[in-house]
């Protein structure tokens, strides 16, 4: 008995990696120059947001964040809501974006009186397109910055959640994005 246990367990072994090895999905790194990922999502506005229809309007903002409710990303989405005129004065549609369910980020919105929309990436698709799907299947806070033209202009990975508002206003500035006209 013990035989075929052991010759079960030969063969049964390397079978199960090799299935295993099929569904990992191969990480990416996106980068400056590359093509961001097009996606629909759900925001906490009950509309849906598809990155090539917002790129009609100039550029776009994608700030990941792990887990709506922490620490960090508490901070990081007070940091938006108070000092998001310094964004506002940028052509730019601004998301926070996660991987929480939809009425999750509702009531983290609600919570912080987030002036801005966050989108919900329940099936975490979009998060590995991007290429920030933690191995415990939560994003990386990284904040993209994506041209009219599709392409990503700059990839930050060590956003300071404190100052995330006045951090992305700044990096708008570097990548020469126009500006709101006064009336």
């Amino acid at each position: 008995m013990k035989f075929w246990r052991t010759v079960s367990v030969a063969v049964i072994a390397p079978l199960l990696a090799l299935i295993t090895s099929a569904e990992e999905v191969e990480p990416v790194e996106l980068n400056a120059g590359d093509e961001a990922p097009d996606f629909t999502l759900p925001g906490t506005d009950d509309e849906d947001y598809k990155l090539s229809d917002l790129l009609k309007e100039g550029p776009v903002v994608l700030a990941w964040f792990p887990k709506a409710d922490t620490p960090g990303c508490t901070a990081q989405c007070k940091s938006i809501t108070k000092d998001g005129d310094l964004i506002r004065e940028f052509k730019v549609n601004y998301f926070m974006i996660s991987v929480d369910t939809k009425d999750d980020n509702v009531a983290f919105a609600e919570k912080y009186g987030a002036d801005f929309t966050i989108l919900s990436d329940e099936t975490k698709d979009v998060a590995k397109a991007y290429g920030v799907l933690s191995n415990k299947g939560y994003p990386k806070r990284h904040t993209f910055y994506i041209g009219k033209d599709g392409k990503i202009l700059k990839v930050d990975r060590n956003v300071s959640v404190d100052t995330s508002a006045e951090d992305m206003a700044k990096i708008l500035e570097e990548l020469k994005v126009d500006k709101v006209e006064e009336t």
